[in-house]
């Protein structure tokens, strides 16, 4: 063979790291499935920060409150005609008859500032709310040493008034208003030029009650937040307990038959059951079977313990079936029993899952309305804290996202400004669970 035949017959060889088409059609189609789950994220991301802005934009105003300062002389022989400063005769004076007292310190204090408007004494009850009269009584009554002394009283301002400060209310917007006009605008611009008009924080949004559709400054969580207290107690008393060993019973003990086959299939379908289901579940049987008081926190622990424990059951087998095999062999090589291995050996080692499990479910039940709608707790206003255990439990009472759904509904936009101050308040105890949760899992995690 000479050397031309040898040149050629020789064909090129292709290089190992060449990129042919159909290469670069796949590493393509990678890229594309890259970018799809970038955007995806992306997109998830920005109606993330997209809802929790809408939350905090429209909800964190809830947390201030317009207040009118106005010094007050409290006439003894107005407020305590007897003189014996006994609270009990001081209560026979009503509410109404320490409105005129507000109205006229409010008047002279607008003299005495130099504010000329042609509102009347009588008409300025529309610049604060109707509850300042009780409230200025019960100071009274819990202190009657202040009769005869000028105090510096700080008067609830209307939603009106407060919602104009905050830009909820504009002159526009109360022309066909019958309980306030732009006279009283005029005399709050005044009197906040005066330092007489305040904005400042709402502690009372957060320890307060609810209160009727025409006193919305006056409305709170507090109590609220009290039932959802309860409710939880009753679930995390019953479905931890329940749910947990029933799981250890269906993934440890239980034989395999077509019994146990069945039971796992309903629990998993009970898991995606609508929760007003069991709302209604717990009207036939707490309610008018087994006639226990409507409203109360405990009927709506008994409810959202049915809705949660498929939950917690799912989350604690996925959590025993994750603890390897291996460990049960070797307790059991050893000389422990079956109930041994399970409760020293596997428990443990499991209880990372069972406890974020737990949680998840808590936190699922907390925010949960529909159920509550069947039970009457949505209906209810609570406007008092329990007196004790037993009353927290069966008193009626109302719950925290019940009463966002209940101010949601109300027609005066200050409701609606405390639906969303509700709703941080709500997320708040929902993060700090999750975050608990997940020191829990950190905590008790072993590695083997």
């Amino acid at each position: 063979m000479t050397d031309a035949t040898q040149a050629g017959s020789m064909v090129p060889a292709k290089s190992i790291i060449s990129v042919d088409d159909r290469t670069k059609k796949r590493h393509a189609a990678e890229k594309r499935f890259q970018a799809y789950g970038i955007a995806a994220i992306a997109t998830g991301v920005f109606f993330l920060i997209f809802l929790l802005g809408s939350i905090l934009f429209n909800g964190v105003t809830a947390f201030q409150q317009t207040f009118i300062q106005v010094p007050i002389y409290l006439n003894p022989m107005t407020l305590d005609p007897e003189g014996n400063r006994d609270p009990a005769e001081m209560a026979k004076v009503s509410t109404f008859g320490y409105a005129p007292i507000l109205e006229n310190s409010m008047a002279s204090m607008i003299e005495a500032q130099g504010i000329e408007t042609d509102v009347e004494p009588d008409g300025l009850d529309a610049l604060f709310s109707s509850s300042a009269a009780a409230q200025l009584r019960n100071r009274v009554l819990s202190n009657p040493d202040l009769l005869g002394q000028t105090i510096d009283f700080n008067i609830l301002a209307t939603s009106r008034v407060d919602g104009y400060f905050k830009g909820r209310v504009s002159r526009e917007s109360i022309a066909r208003d019958r309980s306030i006009d732009a006279e009283h605008l005029d005399i709050v611009d005044a009197l906040r030029e005066e330092g007489s008009v305040v904005k400042r924080f709402n502690l009372a949004f957060i320890t307060g009650s609810d209160a009727s559709e025409s006193r919305p400054e006056q409305a709170g969580m507090g109590v609220a937040m009290m039932g959802s207290l309860y409710m939880m107690l009753v679930v995390l008393g019953l479905s931890l307990p329940i749910g947990v060993f029933a799981s250890i019973y269906l993934e440890e003990f239980a034989p395999k038959n077509r019994l146990t086959d069945i039971i796992e299939v309903n629990i998993s379908n009970l898991a995606a059951v609508p929760s007003i289901v069991f709302g209604i579940l717990g009207l036939a049987v707490f309610i008018q079977f087994m006639e226990f008081p409507q409203s109360a926190p405990l009927v709506g622990g008994l409810v959202l313990t049915l809705m949660t424990l498929p939950t917690i059951i799912i989350a604690t087998r996925a959590a025993l079936q994750s603890v390897p095999p291996s460990i049960r062999d070797a307790a059991l090589g050893v000389g422990a029993s079956k109930m041994q291995s399970v409760f020293h050996h596997v428990l443990p080692l499991a209880m990372p899952g069972i406890l974020t499990g737990t949680i998840i479910g808590l936190a699922q039940a907390l925010g949960e309305t529909a159920p509550l709608l069947l039970i009457g707790m949505v209906g209810y206003v609570a406007t008092n804290y329990p007196d004790g255990i037993a009353s927290g439990f069966m008193d009626p009472n109302s719950a925290m996202p019940a009463q966002i759904y209940e101010w949601a509904k109300r027609a005066d936009p200050a409701y609606y400004e405390r639906a969303w101050g509700g709703i941080i308040i709500l997320l708040v105890f929902l993060f700090a669970m999750n975050a608990i949760a997940i020191l829990l899992r950190r905590k008790f995690e072993r590695r083997w």
